[in-house]
């Protein structure tokens, strides 16, 4: 049959444009549905920005193979399209003793995966390099970076459009059922409703990737994971940025830990924390400065007191829940669900947005095996 488009995105975040724009690369006509009025409205406009080595994830995950491929194609990318960023560098920084060994084990692991530069330095090299800093040791990290994620999303909503394909705001994915000789019948909302047809199908809505996949007829329930919420809360510091590259401290359970950063603007920021919460909020307590503070001293003594405000929060689609083993990406295809022709996935946080690029392609060559 002639199907109205050759692949259908839910969801205009970094991942779901990344799949766009890997599909419509192969020549396929591509729609990418939005709920919100505007591109990258969720996940994507509520993170840190970083561009991620690698250094962390476990040895052969999609973690840690997108990551790494993502993140060298998104250097690529942004150079491309002129999109700005600062390869700024982190250090990862031991502030006791008892953290450097802790050191030496993500340096191993970052070997492992193939990340290019990877150095432990000295408590007083560190500090050389960042004076304000307190640490007993610390690993460098020069392909870490932050960037313009919404000019990133722009560019490649424009690579989508540039080959013929469609991005569609305020359209909410309502519904699809496999065709009988394959693809899907969707059903689109929003001020003019409507029907249409699709060859192949990825959904990359980010919060609502489980709640998409009940929408589609002969998913199997069993096969859609928990959806738990993990939200970060970030302040913002006034003065001036005291250190030029990312730091961060070790890794916590579930998350990377509240680190630094300096944006674009050369404003410093700290977040984000951890808190599992039952419900999308987005407001930041200011009463959560207080463990800013005390966490923040461990590597910057000099944090003057009443000097943070409040900035944002965000949210992570994660799909464990506390005290769980932090799981892989999850790419579920026909194998996994018994669709052909549909590309589904969970629990894409970070490094998702550094990941973006790679996770299309992988999503591409399944669905087309090109």
């Amino acid at each position: 049959m002639d199907f109205d488009f050759d692949a259908a995105v839910v969801g205009a975040g970094a991942v779901g444009l990344a799949c766009g724009y890997a599909l419509a690369k192969r020549g396929l006509s591509v729609v990418v549905l939005e709920r919100e009025r505007a591109i990258g409205q969720g996940v994507s406009s509520r993170n840190s920005e970083v561009v991620h080595a690698g250094l962390y994830y476990e040895t052969g995950s999609k973690k840690a193979r997108f990551c790494v491929t993502g993140r060298r194609a998104l250097y690529a990318f942004l150079d491309s399209h002129k999109v700005a960023y600062d390869r700024c560098g982190k250090l990862v920084v031991a502030t006791e003793p008892a953290e450097v060994e802790r050191l030496d084990a993500i340096r191993h692991q970052a070997r492992i995966n193939d990340v290019e530069g990877i150095e432990m330095i000295s408590g007083a090299q560190a500090i050389a390099l960042e004076p304000a800093l307190r640490a007993e040791a610390a690993l460098v990290s020069p392909e870490s970076g932050v960037f313009d994620s919404h000019g990133y999303m722009l560019a490649l909503q424009g690579e989508i459009e540039d080959r013929g394909g469609a991005v569609v705001t305020a359209t909410p994915f309502e519904g699809a059922a496999p065709l009988e000789g394959g693809g899907f019948r969707l059903n689109a909302g929003g001020e003019s409703p409507t029907t249409l047809t699709t060859r192949l199908l990825v959904t990359a809505p980010g919060l609502a990737s489980q709640a998409v996949a009940t929408l589609i007829d002969g998913f199997p329930a069993g096969q859609i994971p928990v959806r738990h919420l993990g939200k970060g809360v970030y302040f913002r510091l006034r003065g001036r940025a005291p250190f030029a590259r990312l730091i961060y401290p070790p890794p916590i359970p579930g998350a990377l830990g509240t680190h630094y950063r300096r944006d674009l603007g050369g404003q410093a920021v700290f977040g984000p924390d951890l808190a599992y919460v039952d419900e999308e909020d987005y407001t930041v307590d200011p009463a959560r400065a207080a463990g800013f503070y005390t966490y923040v001293r461990k590597f910057w003594p000099g944090l003057p007191d009443g000097s943070l405000d409040p900035d944002y929060a965000g949210l992570r689609p994660k799909i464990h829940g506390p005290g769980e083993p932090q799981p892989d990406f999850r790419l579920d295809g026909p194998s996994a669900h018994g669709l052909p022709g549909l590309m589904a996935l969970f629990g894409i946080e970070s490094p998702g947005l550094t990941s973006s690029l790679a996770i299309g392609e992988a999503v591409a060559i399944e669905l087309t095996g090109a």
